[in-house]
C-alpha cells in the first residue's frame, strides 16, 4: 500500500475506533511494519491531524476532527486528474477552462501527499483537441440537460436531408480516440507508446523502479516526438 493510501486508512481506523488503537494493530490491518505506522503517525501529526497517544499504549483521534470534504484516495485523485485532462481535449470551451480551475481548487484543499498526485501531472490524455462547433453552444446544451428543457435543432442526416427537430436533451458523450501506455522499454532501451487495445495480457513482476518516475516523465516530455507506437 502506498503511503498516501496508508495515511488515509490510518485516519479512517482512528475515526471509527471506540478505544486506543496500537501501532501493532494498525500494522496488522494494513500489512506493514510497526515502524511504518510510527512514521505515518508522525507525518499526520505534522499535518496537524489531532492524533494523541504513544508507543505501547495506543493512539486516538481527538474528538471533533473531521476529514475535509475534498479528502480523496490516491486512486480517486488520479481519476480526477485524468478526467480533467480528457476534458481539456473536448470541444466544450467552457468545460476546458473549468477543468484547470477544478485541479487548482483541489490541489489547494487536499493534504500534501494527495496534492502531489495532482501537481506531478503523471496522467495524460493524448490526441487532437476537438474544434468547437459553430452552430452549438455546449453551455446551453448542458444547461438544458440540467433544467430538462426541450430544444429545437436543425439537423442534416446522412442523406443530406435537413429537418428541424425538437429534442429532449439528456446527455453529452465525448469519445476519446484510444488509450496508450507510455513506458521505458527495457528491450528497446527507450520510451515507447503501447496501445492498450493491442495488449493481450498484463502481469505484475514484483520488481520496481523507485524514484525514477519523475526523471523518466521529464525525459518523455522532452522528446515527445520520439515516442513510437508498437
Amino acid at each position: 500500500m502506498r503511503k498516501a493510501s496508508r495515511l488515509f486508512e490510518i485516519i479512517q481506523i482512528l475515526r471509527l475506533a471506540a478505544h486506543p488503537i496500537t501501532a501493532q494493530q494498525m500494522a496488522e490491518r494494513l500489512e506493514v511494519s510497526e515502524r511504518s505506522i510510527y512514521r505515518d503517525i508522525a507525518a499526520l501529526q505534522a499535518m496537524r491531524v489531532p492524533i494523541e497517544g504513544e508507543r505501547g499504549i495506543g493512539y486516538i483521534l481527538r474528538p471533533g476532527f473531521h476529514l475535509p470534504p475534498l479528502m480523496f484516495t490516491p486512486e480517486e485523485t488520479e481519476a480526477i486528474v485524468l478526467g480533467m485532462a480528457l476534458t481539456k481535449r473536448t470541444a466544450d470551451r467552457e468545460l476546458r477552462e473549468a477543468s484547470g480551475r477544478v485541479l487548482d481548487k483541489i490541489a489547494a484543499a487536499v493534504p500534501g501527499p494527495l496534492r502531489d498526485a495532482i501537481v506531478s501531472r503523471s496522467l495524460y490524455a493524448w490526441g487532437r483537441v476537438a474544434e468547437p462547433p459553430e452552430a452549438i453552444d455546449f453551455s446551453m446544451i448542458r444547461r438544458a440537460i440540467r433544467d430538462e428543457e426541450k430544444l429545437d435543432i436543425d439537423y442534416v442526416n446522412e442523406q443530406r436531408d435537413e429537418t428541424t427537430r425538437r429534442i429532449r436533451p439528456i446527455a453529452v458523450i465525448h469519445y476519446a480516440e484510444a488509450e496508450v501506455v507510455v513506458g521505458w522499454c527495457e528491450s528497446r532501451n527507450g520510451i515507447r507508446n503501447f496501445r492498450v487495445d493491442r495488449v493481450s495480457a498484463c502481469r505484475a513482476t514484483g520488481d520496481h523502479f523507485r524514484r525514477e518516475g519523475d526523471r523518466l516523465r521529464k525525459l518523455w516530455v522532452a522528446g515527445w516526438e520520439t515516442g513510437k507506437a508498437v
